[in-house]
C-alpha cells in the first residue's frame, strides 16, 4: 500500500473535507479526490460518505484510520531512527580497551559517552596485546583504546595522547628510596617485559630508552598485561618499565618512580577498521580526545 495515500486519507478524515485537506497537504483538490478513490478501490470498500458535517468515515474507514496513523507514525519513527544511526546518535558501540588504561581513562570516558550518546548501547571489552588486533579486524570491537597504536594495513589510528614511561619496582628496592631513578642504575637488573618484541612494536619505546643510555636489562619474564607485570614485580621477579597510568591500579608493595634523565612516552591511540562506515567512531573519538585532554 502506498504510504502517500494513507497520509492523504488521514488528512481528509481529520479535516472532514477534501478541500481543507488539500490546503493542508498543499496540493490541488482534484488529484486528492483521485487518490482517495484509488485507495478505496485498493481496499475494496468505501471509506467516506458525505454527511451533514462533511466527509464522514464509514465503519471501514474508522477501522483503517487508527491503523493508518500507526503506520505513518512507525514510518516516521523508522526514518528518524535511520537518521539518528547515520548521525551517530543511536546504535551499538563496542569499545575495546587495554587494561593499563582502564583506571586512568574509563572512569572519565564512560560517563562522557553516556552523556554524549545517551541512546547508544555501549559494551566494554578488555583487550590484551595478543587479542587486540584480532578483535578489531573481526568486528568484535568497533573501536579500541590502545597503548600503543595497532600497526596494521587494515586498521586506522588516531593518536589522542601520551603516557610517560616510569619504573615499577618492589617498595623495598634500594632504588625506591630515590625520588627519580637514573636510567644507568638499571644496568643488569631483571626486566619484566610487556609485551614480547615479536608481538608488538611497543617494546621499541623501552628498547630505545635502554639502548640510548647503553643499558642492558636481561628479560626475566615476558607478559601480555600490565596486571601480570605488576604481580611479578610484587613477587620480586624483576622491574618493569610501564606507562605512568599503570600506577593507578598498582598493588600495595609496588612503587613507581620517574626517570631522572629521560622523558620517553608511549602513544595512546584510538584504533578502528579502515573500512568502517560506522558514524559512532567519529563521535567516540571526540569523547576520547576530550577525556584524554583532561586525564
Amino acid at each position: 500500500m502506498d504510504l502517500r495515500r494513507l497520509r492523504y486519507f488521514v488528512a481528509v478524515a481529520e479535516e472532514r473535507s477534501v478541500g481543507r485537506a488539500a490546503v493542508r497537504l498543499r496540493m490541488a483538490q482534484p488529484p486528492l479526490s483521485v487518490q482517495i478513490r484509488k485507495l478505496e478501490s485498493e481496499v475494496g470498500t468505501p471509506l467516506f460518505r458525505r454527511g451533514t458535517r462533511g466527509m464522514e468515515l464509514t465503519a471501514a474507514g474508522r477501522a483503517l484510520l487508527s491503523r493508518a496513523r500507526e503506520a505513518l507514525a512507525l514510518t516516521a519513527e523508522g526514518f528518524e531512527a535511520a537518521r539518528a544511526v547515520a548521525a551517530g546518535r543511536r546504535g551499538r558501540l563496542s569499545v575495546g580497551y587495554m587494561f593499563a588504561l582502564a583506571h586512568a581513562v574509563l572512569p572519565r570516558l564512560v560517563p562522557e559517552l553516556r552523556r554524549s550518546l545517551p541512546k547508544v548501547d555501549l559494551e566494554f571489552i578488555e583487550l590484551s596485546a595478543s587479542t587486540r588486533e584480532a578483535r578489531v579486524l573481526d568486528h568484535s570491537v568497533t573501536v579500541a583504546l590502545c597503548m600503543p597504536a595497532i600497526r596494521h594495513s587494515e586498521i586506522e589510528i588516531s593518536t589522542i595522547g601520551k603516557q610517560r614511561l616510569m619504573l615499577a619496582m618492589p617498595a623495598g628496592s634500594q632504588l625506591a628510596r630515590s625520588a627519580a631513578v637514573p636510567v644507568r642504575k638499571l644496568q643488569g637488573r631483571p626486566l619484566i617485559s610487556l609485551p614480547g618484541a615479536a608481538e608488538d612494536p611497543s617494546t621499541s619505546v623501552v628498547t630505545s630508552l635502554l639502548r640510548r643510555h647503553q643499558v642492558s636489562m636481561p628479560v626475566a619474564n615476558r607478559v601480555e598485561t600490565v596486571h601480570s607485570a605488576l604481580s611479578l614485580v610484587l613477587a620480586g621477579e624483576g622491574m618493569a618499565i610501564l606507562p605512568a597510568c599503570a600506577q593507578l591500579g598498582c598493588p600495595t608493595g609496588v612503587v613507581f618512580r620517574p626517570f631522572l634523565d629521560a622523558d620517553d612516552a608511549i602513544d595512546v591511540a584510538v584504533c578502528w577498521r579502515r573500512d568502517s562506515l560506522n558514524p559512532l567512531v567519529r563521535n567516540f573519538l571526540k569523547c576520547a580526545e576530550k577525556v584524554i585532554r583532561y586525564a
